[in-house]
């Protein structure tokens, strides 16, 4: 087996912390760090996730209020060691050309879309550090014969926990984290719908 390159080993003992993703230049581009580990995302991308990711985002940048934007694949720093990429986020602030990631005290809304490789990562260990470090919405998209359905989470201020605030076909209507109406058959062209398609495991 052949030995890892150098800038995969951690600098100290305690391994990596979130700063450390902006003096990486060798690693993949959709790096991610979780309980101070680098985690790659090395399977392709299917063109179901990048459809619904970009079409969600241009909806979500048109519906924000004044002094918020949506982004995709921006890392948010949680803690000192960790420091997730989410599939698309909504924050307060203005847009900055050389900005890499968000405080999470500035991310109001955190979206995943699951595909194989992140889906115990979105729908157990993100769930619960997104609502650990405060972030008051977390969707969860699936695939379900080839259209998205969309797992909604409160945030819990008296546990610090999510709640399940709604499962949504069709149609996602919401009054938070600002008033949303998205057709969500529609993030998704019908010739490329797979009919056979099921939950992403």
């Amino acid at each position: 087996m052949s030995e890892l390159p150098d800038w995969m080993y951690a600098p100290r003992a305690e391994g990596w912390i979130a700063d450390d993703l902006d003096h990486l230049p060798q690693a993949p581009r959709h790096t991610e760090l979780i309980d101070g580990v680098l985690v790659f995302m090395m399977s392709p991308q299917r063109s179901w996730h990048s459809r619904v990711v970009t079409a969600l985002t241009a909806l979500l940048e048109a519906l924000v209020p004044d002094g918020y934007l949506a982004e995709r694949e921006m890392t948010v720093k949680l803690d000192r060691h960790n420091r997730p990429e989410p599939d698309l986020l909504v924050a307060v602030g203005s847009y900055d050309p050389d900005r890499t990631w968000y405080a999470a005290e500035e991310v109001s809304l955190v979206v995943e879309v699951v595909s194989p490789e992140s889906a115990h990562r979105d729908r157990t260990v993100k769930l619960r550090k997104y609502a650990e470090a405060g972030i008051a919405h977390y969707w969860v998209i699936e695939e379900e014969d080839g259209l998205p359905v969309v797992h909604v989470y409160e945030l819990d201020a008296a546990t610090s926990a999510y709640a399940p605030a709604g499962i949504f076909r069709s149609l996602l209507e919401r009054p938070v984290p600002f008033p949303v109406a998205v057709d969500l058959d529609a993030l998704v062209p019908a010739p490329n719908r797979s009919k056979g398609s099921k939950r992403a495991d």
